[in-house]
């Protein structure tokens, strides 16, 4: 069945408040209605979201529309800057609507990270999980491997990224940028302490798309860490134990089928 249905995603009181901004969704609406796309004021009744904004926009626009399996999301940029999830511009429609209906894109599949917290409710994140303290004090986290205890580690806190995740919070502490067509956990500390009763890895690491992660937080004083899905807090205290694994979903989206925005993809 074509996909006809397009939702569109954005922050609406920057739009209802900047009338140039305005003028631009009143634009994109007429200029998908005219080559046969009808826009819904419904997420549910659509078969493609499309997220009007930056990288940011669009993590915003999966999450609030519950990392649906159904549908095509695509990333539209309001400015001149292209993230990696938004391969068009709002100024450039035309190239947009050419691009979807003479077949000049491509599907792309991206994993999803689920994480389980005490075993009570389950979260998801395109990009990465972080936790670190949330007080003047270091994190102590028991780090399993498939249930076999890894490591001790001690510091700022974690991030857990996804390949697409890979290029955000997680190459700003020296990360590796991962092929997003990879099916794997990155696993990255912050600040870790190494001494002679502390010693961790002291360097990213990766999983394979079948391995479970669990930390365990250590009773030392510091129950209430600050936890991130993606760039939205969890306000969950009092946490125990936490898993982290890919999980059997995945977020199509669709990317232009340019050679070289291929590669620019793992920039």
């Amino acid at each position: 069945m074509p996909r006809k249905n397009i939702y569109f995603f954005y922050k609406y009181t920057f739009y209802q408040n900047d009338k140039t901004a305005s003028s631009k969704i009143d634009v994109l609406h007429e200029t998908v209605e005219r080559h046969g796309f009808t826009p819904v004021e419904n997420a549910k009744e659509a078969n493609i979201i499309a997220a009007i904004g930056g990288d940011g926009t669009f993590l915003q626009a999966v999450r609030k529309t519950g990392f649906r399996q159904d549908v095509l999301y695509i990333g539209i940029d309001d400015d001149r800057f292209r993230g990696l999830y938004c391969d068009f511009q709002i100024d450039d429609l035309h190239g947009m609507i050419d691009a979807m209906t003479m077949e000049q894109m491509e599907v792309r599949k991206y994993p999803v990270i689920k994480v389980e917290i005490d075993k009570e409710g389950s979260f998801f994140c395109l990009n990465e999980f972080t936790i670190r303290s949330a007080i003047i004090k270091t994190l102590v986290l028991e780090v399993f491997i498939d249930g076999f205890h890894f490591e001790t580690f001690r510091g700022d806190g974690m991030i857990i990224a996804t390949p697409t995740g890979s290029t955000a919070y997680n190459k700003s502490v020296r990360g590796a940028v991962v092929d997003p067509l990879l099916p794997c956990l990155q696993v990255n500390e912050l600040a870790s302490i190494n001494s002679n009763r502390y010693r961790t890895l002291g360097s990213p690491f990766i999983l394979g798309k079948d391995r479970k992660l669990t930390l365990k937080m250590a009773q030392s004083g510091n129950d209430y860490p600050t936890m991130g899905m993606d760039n939205e807090a969890v306000s969950i205290q009092h946490v125990k134990e936490i898993e982290v694994q890919l999980s059997d979903r995945h977020i199509k989206t669709v990317k232009l089928n340019i050679h070289d925005r291929r590669v620019t993809n793992l920039a």
